[in-house]
């Protein structure tokens, strides 16, 4: 999912053949996936799902990457108990079935990895990466949370009729040129507009000839025209963490 305004379901690309390096835990009401790095930090980022849920193992291997670059990283389980998303499920449900998953509605749950970041990791430097149903999660977060000390939504856009513009911190913006669910039009709107009444940081960035989902759902292995393009974007994710929450 990528256009609130026009939702439909993504596809899902390439599922990683990968084994998480970190543990599933509970916190409060959900579940959730928690990578650590090696030493200890007070720097840590909240990782939100796409569609297809906190399991999916794409999703995991960017919260052990974060771990491995000195975060501590949690992957909660923003639906809650529902199930995600399935490639085989019928497309024209998809509206009905993100009805109750609305991407304005995940406060609760991000309190509460506030709260256990807080006080179980001793996080004083919080920020928060999101793809697809998680990129716009990320936006809402972006705009009401001022202890998040930057953001960045990967392809996630909300409704342009919604009051989206006023960032409380830095947030970086990553878009495909050829994704079909988000037309570049709309992106450039997004700019626009943010330019206009940001006055946090922010930047929105366009990667020629990608699609939907390629920083996290391409094997960079079995697709070389795209892997500089699927590194690009982890670096730049990367850089705008290692600037901002610090």
């Amino acid at each position: 999912m990528a256009n609130e305004a026009q939702p439909c379901p993504c596809a899902l690309g390439d599922e990683f053949d990968y084994k998480g390096l970190g543990h599933e835990i509970q916190i409060e009401h959900i579940n959730a996936y928690v990578s650590k790095p090696k030493t200890n930090t007070d720097k840590a980022i909240i990782v939100v799902q796409d569609v297809y849920g906190w399991k999916l193992t794409n999703t995991r291997y960017f919260a052990d990457l974060l771990a491995s670059h000195g975060y501590i990283a949690v992957l909660g389980d923003f639906f809650v108990g529902q199930a995600p998303w399935h490639s085989t499920y019928d497309n024209k449900d998809f509206f009905k079935w993100l009805e109750t998953r609305p991407a304005n509605k995940a406060y609760r749950e991000v309190d509460a990895v506030l709260k256990y970041l807080k006080e179980q990791c001793h996080a004083k430097k919080i920020g928060v990466i999101g793809f697809c149903w998680g990129g716009i999660v990320t936006h809402y977060l972006m705009l009401n949370y001022s202890e998040l000390k930057a953001g960045v939504a990967f392809y996630g856009l909300v409704r342009e009729e919604i009051d989206k513009y006023k960032l409380l911190n830095p947030t970086l913006f990553i878009f495909g040129e050829k994704d079909p669910l988000i037309p570049l039009e709309q992106v450039k709107s997004l700019d626009e507009k943010l330019k206009e009444q940001s006055k946090a940081e922010y930047k929105v960035k366009v990667y020629p000839n990608q699609d939907h989902g390629f920083a996290h759902r391409k094997k960079e292995e079995i697709n070389p025209d795209d892997k500089p393009y699927i590194l690009e974007a982890r670096k730049d994710m990367l850089e705008w963490l290692n600037k901002y929450v610090n």
